[in-house]
């Protein structure tokens, strides 16, 4: 009943729907009219005939026969009465099927469906909401943002314009405001001078115009963007955001900052003040072959291994863990340490000029970052792309034109000499495809691939990928930090690094004696206390009540702390 009622007042006090019932009443007044003119006849040509019956019985007679019921105890003996029979059947047909029908679905049941969607979409938030993250758009950034809020519990909308869209979108789990994106009065009901955050990643120039009607309403909330196009990045700033990122142009950094190449070490996945967390694919290191034990990392360099990626899996290090051609090593460290983990195990890679070291499959606008980036490092890199209008730019000499599928053309790119591939096409199910068949060809070669949503990460390493960048993580990992600079954002997939008070469950235990690690897999990689941050401390320290500890893990492993703290 709560919820009728308001459907109800939504319903009728809307002009259209005023309409529509004066034309469905005007209609249903119209055949009340018809049914009482063929009750008067009825009884009319039953008098010709010497029968009688009752004002009820003609009520009745004109119904069953209008409806084609036609029950057939009351029927005519004469020709006139049944040829009144015959157009009082064809009459009903006509009314009672045919046109009520389509009249009360157009102007009753239609409307009435539409007002349902509009009274479950909200139009505003409560006038006490504060401190939450409005989205204008759902896209496979926002969309692993949104699990991120969850996670924390912070509270967010996303504002369409659709109510289609909008119904679709709570069916899918997300809370939900109905509004036009660039009319002031939906950010002012919307509680934008109170929001923490606005997301706003759509095309540059919706952006643009959302950000300038954001600016209207307030002067101070901040607002982030992702830039589509290089030159849109001034426009955008201009129009008043705090924060604008080339996501896709950060995408192809990070894949190619992965690969094998001279003298490129450890590359930093995440920061927390002091503390670094890096990753280093072990391939062609000293490192190659050994435990933890034998490698002496800590000892040598002050760097902790905090664990390390085999397929998309994290193994917690101990130090009989056997370090693998496959294995990346995860690594917590200051600047510093990690400076002299890269100088004292990494080893530079001899190439030859003419060979080239990287193989980039898809040359747009991700493989043309990737590109570059290897450039400035001085690796050999060759580009397949299948469009002959891409790779006309600075790397044209360096483009092959054809199929990545097809195996002569992997072959005269140099699939045979290369000790990486990065895959940057722009669909999951290609890059699923060639990293699967680029593994059957080169089952000991790096492979980088490009992930658009973040449920393809674990097929692309089932297919043989040792490395995937999420576009999806890699955005909402970079925003979320905007929102709370405190926590740590993992550029990488399948790991988590959250803070938490000691509190006085593990108050008085050391890091050895606490169980966190025995019995959730989380390591813990920080602490602080009073102000300082211990990184990488001794596993004797003992833990205080007020103490931050850091740690790092799965989300399965996250899953199981929270269940048992």
């Amino acid at each position: 009943m709560k919820f009728v009622v308001p459907q109800l007042m939504f319903f009728f006090q809307d002009k259209t729907t005023k309409r529509n019932v004066v034309v469905l009443s005007k209609f249903l007044a119209f055949l009340l009219s018809v049914i009482c003119l063929y009750s008067i006849l009825f009884h009319l040509l039953m008098a010709y005939e010497g029968q009688d019956f009752s004002w009820v019985t003609g009520v009745y007679w004109t119904l069953t026969v209008m409806s084609t019921l036609g029950f057939g105890d009351i029927t005519f003996n004469s020709d006139l009465g049944r040829v009144f029979s015959i157009f009082v059947l064809v009459s009903g047909v006509l009314f009672l099927l045919i046109i009520l029908p389509f009249t009360f679905i157009q102007f009753f049941y239609a409307p009435w469906l539409e007002a349902q969607e509009k009274a479950r979409t909200p139009r505003q938030l409560p006038n006490e909401t504060e401190g939450h993250v409005l989205i204008t758009s759902v896209d496979p950034i926002t969309t692993r943002l949104i699990d991120y809020l969850n996670r924390r519990q912070v509270p967010y909308a996303v504002i369409t314009g659709s109510q289609q869209h909008a119904a679709t979108l709570l069916d899918q789990g997300y809370r939900v405001i109905v509004g036009d994106l660039d009319r002031q009065e939906t950010y002012r009901q919307t509680q934008t001078d109170k929001a923490a955050l606005i997301v706003v990643t759509n095309d540059d120039l919706i952006s643009t115009n959302i950000c300038f009607t954001i600016r209207q309403v307030s002067e101070d909330v901040p607002i982030v963007t992702n830039a589509a196009n290089k030159h849109s990045i001034d426009i955008l700033e201009y129009s008043g955001n705090v924060s604008v990122y080339e996501f896709m142009t950060m995408l192809g950094v990070s894949l190619a900052r992965r690969a094998f190449g001279v003298g490129l070490g450890t590359t930093m996945i995440g920061r927390f003040g002091d503390l670094l967390i890096s990753e280093l694919p072990v391939r062609y290191t000293s490192l190659e072959g050994k435990s933890l034990a034998q490698a002496g990392i800590r000892q040598a360099t002050g760097v902790t291994a905090i664990g390390m990626m085999e397929k998309g899996k994290f193994i917690v290090a101990n130090p009989e863990t056997r370090i693998s051609a496959q294995t990346i090593l995860i690594l917590a460290g200051t600047s510093g340490q990690l400076k002299a983990f890269d100088e004292h195990f990494t080893v530079a890679i001899q190439q030859s000029p003419d060979i080239p070291q990287v193989l980039i499959l898809g040359g747009g606008r991700v493989g043309q970052v990737a590109a570059a980036t290897l450039d400035q490092y001085g690796i050999n890199f060759r580009i397949v792309e299948k469009r002959s209008n891409i790779g006309t730019g600075a790397y044209r000499e360096k483009t092959i034109c054809g199929d990545a599928a097809d195996l002569d053309t992997l072959r005269s790119a140099g699939i045979e000499q290369v000790k990486s591939v990065i895959i940057t096409t722009h669909s999951d199910d290609m890059n699923i495809y060639l990293t699967f068949y680029c593994r059957q060809l080169r089952p000991d070669m790096q492979i980088i691939s490009r992930s658009i949503l973040e449920r393809s990460v674990a097929k692309l390493h089932m297919a043989g990928a040792d490395q995937v960048m999420s576009y999806a993580s890699l955005g909402a990992g970079i925003i979320f930090q905007l929102l709370q600079p405190n926590e740590i954002s993992l550029f990488t997939e399948g790991l988590v690094v959250l803070q938490r008070q000691a509190g006085t469950h593990y108050a008085g235990t050391s890091i050895m004696t606490c169980g966190i690690r025995e019995k959730t897999g989380l390591s813990i990689i920080a602490i602080r206390q009073h102000d300082h941050l211990h990184i990488s401390p001794d596993p004797e320290t003992m833990i205080e009540e007020e103490d931050e500890l850091i740690f790092i893990g799965t989300p399965d492993q996250e899953k199981l702390f929270e269940e048992l703290s």
